[in-house]
């Protein structure tokens, strides 16, 4: 539930500005996730959101761009795994992560955080991660990586 509702919060603040926490609940609630204030707020720091100037003189929530230590950001990426990804498979120098529906923009937001060496870029729909790798041994590498922490 918290990768779903955290996976939907990055997805919120990616389509519309949220300046509240109170709008994020609202926006939460009219998808069908619901939370108090207190999670969205441990949410909101695990999730690295911060508040930036938006249009005319408002504040809204953004992924900071400062990097997150790298420790938080692998427990967050495990914990996702953990949470919705089923499998993982690898054609070359891709790497494909399917994840439960609705999960994908939040372990893509995670791998991205880690900011994985040999990564030249990501996409993730609704239940599937494609990960673009410089190599196929880096989609390789990444791929067995990925399941080790599945196995875990």
């Amino acid at each position: 539930m918290k990768a779903r509702r955290q996976a939907e919060i990055l997805r919120i603040i990616g389509e519309r500005d949220i300046e509240t926490q109170e709008q994020m609940l609202d926006q939460l609630e009219r998808r069908g996730i619901r939370a108090t204030q207190a999670t969205i707020s441990r949410d909101i720091k695990e999730l690295n959101l911060v508040k930036q100037p938006g249009a005319g003189g408002s504040y809204r929530y953004v992924v900071s761009a400062a990097r997150p230590p790298q420790r938080a950001a692998a427990g967050r990426l495990q914990n996702i795994f953990k949470e919705g990804v089923t499998s993982c498979d690898v054609a070359q120098n891709i790497v494909v992560v399917k994840t439960m529906p609705g999960l994908a923009p939040g372990a893509g937001a995670a791998l991205d955080a880690m900011e994985l060496e040999g990564l030249v870029g990501s996409l993730a729909g609704d239940d599937t991660v494609i990960l673009i790798m410089r190599t196929a041994q880096a989609a390789e590498g990444l791929t067995r990586e990925i399941e080790s922490m599945l196995e875990e």
